[in-house]
């Protein structure tokens, strides 16, 4: 589903990634995990097409995304999920869920999923669904974010630390969502610190450390260097 090789990125004279290599297979759940600063917000936004400076190849399903901008690798099926969750004061979660754009089979969309599907798996966005996206809790925000991913039916989901500080039971609800997109066969490209989190719902894992993927590593691997890892993550 996706590819990366040899991707680099720059902030002025700074370098973020170097010569990262990935990739991620059709109904696949994978992570990036490393310490902050190991780039790994930066990948998905190279990823998304929103870091200018960049060198490398980013293919999504065969199709070369290095020269199309965000919105065009939007319509090809990438899903985004920021950090900062990208809620508007304008807009009331329900505006937030029905006004983007479906994807359709013409572009190899995902199964979008309905407005009864998003307000089953995250009841307080229906009892709020009136309410201005800005005046959610960070843990409603978070839930809106991944829903109106979800509601665009892209096949490729980019989700950049969606359980970072949150409540259990706000996680529990973000796992529940990822797991059953992959249950229904999507894909999903994972930026996460919590490691444990991590290992029950993705495949694979890779580790990021000062820009470089160093190691590639599967749920048995993580389990049991759990220890190792959090000391390395800092966490």
């Amino acid at each position: 589903m996706l590819s990366v090789d040899r991707l680099s990125a720059w902030y002025g004279a700074a370098q973020a990634l170097r010569d990262v290599a990935l990739e991620v297979r059709a109904g696949e759940v994978v992570t990036i995990v490393g310490r902050n600063g190991a780039g790994k917000t930066t990948l998905l936004r190279c990823v998304m097409g929103l870091h200018r400076q960049q060198r490398g190849s980013v293919t999504l399903a065969g199709t070369a995304l290095d020269r199309l901008p965000a919105h065009r690798r939007a319509r090809l099926g990438l899903g985004w999920v920021p950090d900062d969750r990208g809620t508007y004061a304008s807009l009331s979660v329900q505006e937030h869920l029905t006004l983007p754009p479906r994807l359709g089979d013409s572009v190899g969309g995902g199964t979008a999923w309905s407005l009864d599907q998003v307000y089953e798996t995250f009841p307080v966005l229906r009892d709020r669904r009136r309410v201005a996206g800005t005046q959610l809790s960070g843990g409603e925000q978070q839930m809106l974010a991944l829903a109106r991913a979800l509601r665009s039916g892209a096949r490729l989901l980019l989700c950049d630390e969606p359980t970072e500080g949150l409540a259990p039971v706000v996680v529990e609800r973000i796992g529940a969502a990822l797991t059953e997109v992959k249950r229904q066969g999507g894909t999903v490209l994972l930026v996460e610190q919590n490691v444990r989190f991590a290992s029950t719902i993705a495949d694979r894992h890779y580790l990021l450390a000062q820009g470089h993927v160093v190691e590639s590593l599967d749920n048995t691997d993580l389990r049991s260097r759990e220890r190792e890892l959090l000391t390395h993550l800092g966490v």
